[in-house]
């Protein structure tokens, strides 16, 4: 896999549209690449954001959270809450301040709209068949110090690579395991895009043949089974059960 990061300069809220942007710093685009984007340029694209001074942080992070839960703990560097946002545990909301003209920025309104939009996008400017789309966002890892960049929209490609019923290198028939491929390719990119003022904001990933391009949009079957609630996940369904959520402003 070939990550290629994009400078552009600093992105305004409500100046341009993201397809300006990626007129302005894409030239060519190959068959079967997958264009990253972070979630932070498309919001303020779509100026989802409110000024610092004079806004309730607070209210801000509970008015864009279906459920909320503050612990009560402050730590220097580590004001925030948890939250659960579109089936996503996300600190605070996704609300950020970094990188921004003294604003509070939101996540996007619909980052898997604006995925299947921007892959629609590309696929007309350049005349491509298969062409991949991830909107990204960082968050805290469990038990790991440091950022880690997540999916919150994709299209284009499968984003689970399934091994169940093949072999492992001992010829034993693997039952469970699966790929979290979205995930995988997603904090690559994240790590090359950097988390300051690199201002490379979108990133070209090429050579990927472990990739299944798809020539369709996710269907609403394919997004629940990937974007999985924390409170019904399998795995982590008992420890996420027992936290005192609050309601937020946002559907569960």
């Amino acid at each position: 896999m070939n990550i290629k990061a994009v400078s552009t300069k600093p992105i305004l809220a409500g100046r341009q549209t993201i397809f300006e942007i990626l007129d302005n710093h894409i030239n060519d685009l190959e068959e079967r690449t997958i264009v990253v984007i972070t979630s932070k340029i498309i919001a303020l694209c779509e100026n989802r954001v409110f000024p610092i001074e004079g806004t309730d942080r607070e209210k801000l992070i509970r008015d864009n959270a279906s459920l909320y839960y503050d612990p009560k703990f402050r730590q220097p560097g580590l004001d925030f809450s948890f939250s659960i946002v579109k089936n996503t545990l996300i600190p605070s909301s996704g609300v950020d301040a970094s990188n921004t003209d003294n604003l509070y920025v939101l996540w996007p309104e619909d980052s898997i709209k604006s995925a299947n939009e921007v892959r629609a996008y590309l696929k007309q400017r350049f005349n491509l068949k298969h062409v991949g789309v991830i909107i990204s966002d960082s968050t805290i890892g469990l038990s790991r110090w440091g950022t880690i960049g997540i999916p919150i929209g994709h299209s284009g490609f499968d984003p689970i690579k399934d091994y169940v019923g093949t072999k492992d290198i001992f010829g034993r028939t693997l039952e469970v395991s699966s790929a979290n491929m979205a995930g995988s390719l997603c904090a690559g990119a994240v790590a090359v895009m950097g988390e300051g003022a690199e201002c490379t904001p979108i990133a070209i990933l090429s050579d990927l043949p472990q990739v299944d391009f798809k020539d369709t949009d996710p269907s609403d079957e394919e997004i629940a089974k990937y974007y999985i609630s924390p409170l019904d996940d399998l795995v982590f369904k008992s420890f996420f059960t027992s936290v005192k959520w609050e309601k937020g402003g946002l559907p569960k």
